[in-house]
This record gives C-alpha cells, structure tokens and sequence, in this order.
C-alpha cells in the first residue's frame, strides 16, 4: 500500500489535483481506514461521490449564469464543465475497477 502512497506524492504535494482527485493525506487516511484507525472505503467513497456531485452542481450554475447573460467569462463555464466531466469519469473507472475486483473475488472462491 506505501508504493502506491508514494506514486502520489508529487500530485499529493500541491501537483495537478481538485476536489475530485485525492491528495497524499487522503491516500494516507484511506490506508488507516484498512487498518482500522480511520476512515473507512466507504467514507472515503462516499466523500469522492459527494465531490463529483458538487462540481457537477457547480458546472451547472456556470451554465445556467451564462445562459442567463449573466457576467461570467466563458473560460469559466468551460473548466467547470470540463473538471466535472473528468472528475465523473474518475469515478466511473474507479466503480469499474471494484466490480471487476468484486468479480475477481467471486470467481476464486468458486
């Protein structure tokens, strides 16, 4: 599990990262949720659905301000647009990820 800890560092420390990517401190609180000081996967899962949601909320407000005429840049409404979609797409892969797991699981206790 520290492997995978320390391939986020860079990202972690301040890299390329939003509301929907963990940082390093939060790859730390999941591996003490597995060993039972902290947060549980679940926690952890239902924090990143409740992220994806919120800048999906968010995209939505820009776009509805912009349609409104409303002062806002367009840049703007694009990079909300655009962080929620690869923040929804994360998620997806990650649920793709613990099915095939779940999957794997299954088929080795038949």
């Amino acid at each position: 599990m520290s492997g995978a800890i320390q391939g986020v560092g860079a990202a972690g420390a301040g890299g390329v990262h939003g509301p929907g990517v963990p940082r390093l401190q939060d790859w730390r609180s999941i591996e003490l949720g597995l060993r039972g000081g902290g947060p549980s996967f679940a926690d952890a899962l239902k924090n990143a659905i409740g992220d994806v949601s919120a800048m999906q909320d968010k995209a939505s407000d820009a776009i509805a301000r912009f349609a409104r005429g409303e002062h806002v840049e367009l840049h703007e409404v694009m990079a909300a647009t655009e962080e929620a979609g690869i923040a929804l797409e994360m998620l997806i892969e990650i649920r793709n990820k613990v099915t095939e797991a779940y999957r794997t699981v299954i088929a080795m206790q038949t």
